[in-house]
This record gives structure tokens, C-alpha cells and sequence, in this order.
């Protein structure tokens, strides 16, 4: 009975925990926060550190920060690469959706990538819990886009989900409420940033930062060439040879081919799923299509490639960067669903 009264007075949060951004819903206001998954903090002689900014502001200081400043991404592939750092970042977004009130803890649902350890599920329950959780329920990445999706998921058919991210790409089959099979790769949306960097760095000896090569990626990037004429982005670093800041002028087929080597190694994943997919669940697939998610699947024509690739027809869930925590938020409403579908309660 007190269980059911905590449950009533708590406003539970969903947390799709990414690597690039941390979007947080609420079951009253919906999606709350949406910010980078990025904390700046100061550094003090003794190595303490103290927590300046997060999310949005604290992205604003990634590559210009003084050296007792430190701009860090404290999610890498994934999982969580500086806990104390990750830590306060959940804290801070709890916070913020709870606009103040601390009656009740709220009782969170997060998202996890397929194929983390044991140890790292861990590592992210205990810092919801320290960041002022009251429960905190796990869900698996693909799950939760495919709730997000609208597919049903706990029907006795194969659906196929693609979740690229910003650290790893998702590929899971899902049927009767379960996934059947998975497959989880540390390339998707940072591995595409790091491409761009290094190809306008090898060809044209120009040093540009991770929040340009985003920029050249959402502007002119593509897997697929475009219908119309080429397009350009104009791009400014500092030359390698001279040590002067420069700029030059990248056509979308350069960052075409910049994007290659990682693109193949998403379409590998998903071909490797399908293979290992029980031939009934195949045969849905083939009429049910592969759905994409995810931030990363926004790349321009990376669908029309995908289905190039696979001969299947692939289309694009509404509003993939929302997706997983949409997703998580449904899970939120429905407990026979949210026991069926987490993992380490």
C-alpha cells in the first residue's frame, strides 16, 4: 500500500543516457531535457574537481577551454568512462526535471547499449541511485527504440531495429516482447566525426575539431550521393604545414568517401544480424522491414544505402532522436511491460 502512494506522489523520469546527448522524459511533461552529454569542471592544484556547467553550456566549451578547465564527454561507446563525472551530469538532470521538488525519489528507467558487462549495468544503477533515484529499472537500447518505434513487439513476428547512436550502433531482432537476436558495434555518430577529422587532416593537412566535423556532418554529410548538384561547406582549422588558421571548401562526395569505412561497418552489422536471424523471423523481416533510429540514422541517404545493401525495405522511425527514450517513457505507464522488458531491477 505505501509502495502504491510513493508511486503516486513520484514524478518517475526515463533516461535515455547517450553518449553525445541525455534526454530525459517525465510521465507528466513528456521530454523535459534534451542537452549534450557533456560536463565542464574546474580543476584544482590538488586535482579536485568542481562542476561549472552541464549539457548545452558546457558544450559551447569543448575545444576552448583554459588548462584548469576541462570540457569532458563523460560517456565513451556507451558506457560510462568517468563515473564521478556521470554521476553529477545525472544528478544535475534529475534535478531539473524534478523543478525542485524532493517529497518523493523518483523511480527511473534508463537506457543501456545490448552488450555492456554485468559490472558497467552496475556502474550505471548505482549512479541513478546516488543522483537521488528511489528504484531505477534498466532497459536495453533496442527494446526501447522499438517500443518508441510503435512496433509490436510483443507479437509472435520478427522485427528488425537499427539504433545508431553517438558511441554504438544497436542491431537487434525482436519478437514476443523479447530480443532475439543482437548485435552491438562502438561505431555510430562519433566514430562518423572522427572519420571527417582525420580525412580533412590527411588530405588537406587542415586540424579541425569534433564540433566542426559534427557541423560538415549534419551540412553537407551523406552515405548515399545526392539527387541534385554536389553540395559544399565551408570549413575553417588551423594548417598542420604554416601553424595559421585556414579555409577551405569540402564538396559532399569528399565527406561521402570520409564516411565510408565506418558506414561499412554499420551495413556489416546489420547483415550479420540477418544471418544469424532463425529463418522464420527472417521471412517477417522481409516484410516488415528494417526501422532506423537514432541520431546517427539522420546521416542524408544512409536509408536508400542500407537498402541498397540489403534488399529489404528500411525506413525511418518518427523522430529518431527521441525514439529510446519515448520508448522508455511508454515503458514508464505500462509495470506487466516494464517487468517483461528491464533487466537488473
Amino acid at each position: 500500500m505505501f509502495k502504491k502512494v510513493l508511486d503516486w506522489f513520484s514524478n518517475d523520469l526515463a533516461i535515455d543516457l547517450g553518449t553525445a546527448n541525455c534526454l530525459v522524459y517525465s510521465r507528466e511533461g513528456g521530454i523535459i531535457v534534451n542537452e549534450p552529454s557533456v560536463v565542464a569542471v574546474h580543476v584544482g592544484y590538488r586535482g579536485e574537481q568542481k562542476v561549472l556547467a552541464v549539457g548545452e553550456k558546457a558544450k559551447q566549451m569543448l575545444g576552448r577551454t583554459p588548462g584548469s578547465i576541462r570540457a569532458i564527454r563523460p560517456m565513451k561507446d556507451g558506457v560510462i568512462a568517468d563515473f564521478e563525472v556521470t554521476q553529477a551530469m545525472l544528478k544535475h538532470f534529475i534535478q531539473k526535471s524534478m523543478k525542485g521538488s524532493k517529497l518523493v525519489k523518483p523511480r527511473i528507467i534508463i537506457c543501456i547499449p545490448f552488450g555492456i558487462t554485468q559490472v558497467e549495468k552496475r556502474a550505471v544503477k548505482e549512479s541513478a541511485e546516488q543522483a537521488g533515484a528511489r528504484e531505477v529499472y534498466l532497459i536495453e537500447e533496442p527494446m526501447a527504440a522499438a517500443i518508441g518505434a510503435g512496433l509490436p513487439i510483443t507479437d509472435p513476428s520478427g522485427n528488425m531495429i537499427v539504433d545508431i547512436g553517438g558511441g554504438t550502433t544497436e542491431v537487434a531482432v525482436i519478437s514476443l516482447g523479447g530480443i532475439v537476436y543482437s548485435k552491438s558495434v562502438r561505431v555510430a555518430g562519433d566514430k562518423f566525426d572522427d572519420a571527417i577529422v582525420n580525412y580533412i587532416k590527411k588530405k588537406y593537412s587542415l586540424l579541425i575539431g569534433e564540433r566542426t566535423a559534427e557541423m560538415i556532418k549534419i551540412s553537407v554529410g551523406n552515405a548515399y550521393p545526392f539527387e541534385e548538384e554536389v553540395r559544399t561547406y565551408e570549413v575553417k582549422g588551423r594548417d598542420l604545414i604554416a601553424g595559421a588558421p585556414k579555409t577551405i571548401e569540402v564538396t559532399s562526395d569528399e565527406i561521402r568517401e570520409a564516411l565510408s569505412d565506418p558506414i561499412a561497418e554499420v551495413i556489416e552489422a546489420i547483415k550479420t544480424s540477418l544471418e544469424k536471424t532463425p529463418p522464420e523471423l527472417a521471412a517477417d523481416i522481409v516484410d516488415n522491414g528494417i526501422i532506423l533510429a537514432g541520431g546517427g540514422s539522420l546521416l542524408a541517404n544512409l536509408d536508400i544505402l542500407i537498402k541498397e545493401k540489403t534488399g529489404l525495405p528500411v525506413s525511418l522511425a518518427e523522430d529518431p532522436l527521441t525514439c529510446v527514450v519515448r520508448g522508455c517513457g511508454t515503458v514508464l505507464d505500462n509495470i506487466s511491460l516494464l517487468r517483461q522488458v528491464t533487466t537488473l531491477s
